[in-house]
């Protein structure tokens, strides 16, 4: 997620700034997902004649690369997308990439699709729009599905399930800045959970400057320190806030699946959960 540098003695009103300009300051404090309510509470506190309910919703969803009639704002970038319904977050930069080609593509001329650089592997989406009603989005597969285990995607997953499944996320760690604390905290029902989120290594170096390099740590070996990690991190948890539940949150992968079956005693006794989440953005919470 691109999260930018913020800094809280520009953000007043004796400067002049439009909604949508406002929107995007906002939005770039947000490390995670947030509601409309959020939005307006920070509108009422920095830009106080701006606050309207009806604009900001508006904007919101206009600001939303992923909704489908934002005819309002089709000569604007958007910076924002759409989790679930009432749910929002920053855009990702491959996400604004993605919104470009295909702005690109339907203002082709018919005849030229070709001179568009073409999207690989597409898969079509579910979501919930904000009337209640189905909406279908497409995503890139490929990508999604060969670098779908890194712990910042696994987290995104994980977010998206919880809000459908009506829970409030009421914090999510950057994981692209290694923002310390709890990677999510949701609530649902006077319930509370803390989740250490973990991704699967790759054999290759994600850093840009390494890109193709074999990493000298097997997957495996890592794989162990990074449970390990999570583990530790959820005792600790549970130390801290004992009235919350403790979750590990981790890609279905078997060395994982194997992990936990060695430790799933010690895990139970000190009432700490896994939940494994796979490429499909499916959690098991069993």
């Amino acid at each position: 997620m691109v999260v930018g540098a913020w800094d809280p003695e520009t953000v007043n009103e004796d400067i002049p700034m439009t909604v949508w300009e406002r929107l995007r300051e906002y939005a770039a404090t947000q490390s995670g997902t947030f509601t409309p309510q959020e939005a307006i509470s920070w509108f009422r506190r920095h830009a106080s004649a701006q606050a309207n309910d009806r604009t900001l919703r508006t904007h919101i969803r206009g600001a939303c690369w992923n909704v489908r009639d934002r005819s309002q704002f089709s000569n604007r970038e958007p910076f924002l997308a759409r989790v679930d319904r009432g749910v929002f977050r920053a855009a990702t930069a491959e996400e604004i990439d993605r919104w470009r080609r295909d702005r690109r593509s339907e203002d082709a001329p018919p005849g030229t699709q070709s001179e568009i650089a073409p999207v690989v592997g597409r898969a079509t989406v579910a979501t919930t729009r904000d009337d209640g009603a189905s909406e279908a989005r497409q995503v890139d597969a490929t990508a999604s599905q060969r670098e779908w285990h890194t712990e910042a995607n696994v987290q995104a997953l994980l977010v998206t399930a919880l809000a459908t499944d009506g829970w409030r996320i009421l914090s999510v760690a950057n994981t692209a800045t290694k923002e310390h604390g709890i990677d999510v905290i949701a609530s649902r029902d006077g319930d509370t959970v803390g989740i250490e989120v973990k991704g699967y290594p790759s054999r290759t170096y994600a850093d840009p400057g390494r890109t193709g390099q074999q990493k000298r740590t097997s997957p495996s070996t890592q794989a162990a320190h990074w449970y390990s990690q999570a583990v530790l991190a959820a005792m600790r948890l549970r130390g801290r806030e004992p009235e919350w539940r403790s979750v590990i949150a981790l890609p279905d992968f078997p060395r994982y699946r194997t992990l936990h079956s060695e430790t799933t005693g010690s895990l139970t006794a000190a009432a700490i959960e896994v939940w494994w989440v796979d490429a499909q953005g499916r959690v098991d919470r069993r």
